[in-house]
């Protein structure tokens, strides 16, 4: 038996679990971080909570005898990516990086495209007077200052009572989102500016449809830099990886 770890928190990860449980040899043991309160529970076995960094993640790897390890956590999930690359390393097993393909900017579109949170809002100063911050809750401090903006933030979970948080509403929703409710909102909140990650998939990809319709700015957040390694855009190469080192 072939024991594979999925490092989750997404719609992928999730869809990849429940196909390997149908896989005769392999045995696939998912872990999410704990961060949401009420996550979508995969298939199969299941850990929450952080490892302790790259020694634990390797101790872990070691302790459960895990022959394979898929990195299926969201694109901007920099830390555990990199720390899944440096302890499948350490004890010697392949690692993949399922990673869904990025959006790419279309005609119509009006993207003003940064590297990261602070660069976004600084864009947003003096140019912007209702925005749509669809990023999470762990990040809306950066703009917590732009007094003079409004600001409808969408978010799985509330951020922490002590967290700092822009003027405006909290709007608490998971994806995937459809293009009339997405239209709706924008047009109801007034809003003139969404600032986005660049996530890519389809769950959350209505908003940026919506913006394109209504000729609205978006400020969208490149993603960080991919650990070097073994990538997978989707399941089906996700699966064609694992049969490839399942019958060696």
């Amino acid at each position: 038996m072939m024991r594979v770890l999925i490092l989750g928190g997404t719609g992928e990860a999730a869809e990849l679990a429940a196909k390997v449980a149908n896989i005769q040899g392999i045995e696939a043991i998912s872990s999410l971080a704990g961060r949401t309160r009420e996550p979508s529970i995969p298939l199969g076995d299941l850990r929450i909570g952080g490892f302790g960094g790259v020694a634990g993640l390797a101790k872990y790897l070691h302790q459960m005898k895990i022959d394979l390890l898929i990195d299926a956590t969201h694109p901007f999930a920099t830390q555990i990516a990199l720390n899944a690359a440096d302890a499948a390393m350490e004890v010697k097993i392949p690692r993949l990086k399922l990673i869904r393909q990025p959006w790419e900017k279309v005609n119509g579109d009006r993207w003003i495209e940064v590297d990261n949170i602070k660069t976004a809002a600084d864009v947003l100063e003096n140019q912007s007077q209702r925005v749509f911050l669809s990023i999470g809750r762990q990040e809306i401090g950066a703009f917590s200052h732009l007094h003079q903006i409004w600001f409808l933030m969408r978010m799985i979970d509330p951020p922490e009572p002590q967290a700092l948080v822009p003027p405006g509403i909290l709007l608490c929703d998971r994806g995937p989102f459809q293009l009339d409710n997405e239209r709706e909102i924008l047009i109801n909140h007034q809003i003139d500016t969404i600032v986005s990650k660049n996530s890519g998939g389809d769950a959350t990809y209505a908003k940026i449809i919506a913006a394109r319709e209504l000729k609205l700015q978006v400020v969208m957040i490149s993603r960080p830099p991919v650990p070097p390694g073994e990538q997978a855009t989707d399941i089906d190469e996700a699966l064609v990886w694992l049969s490839q080192h399942l019958h060696r």
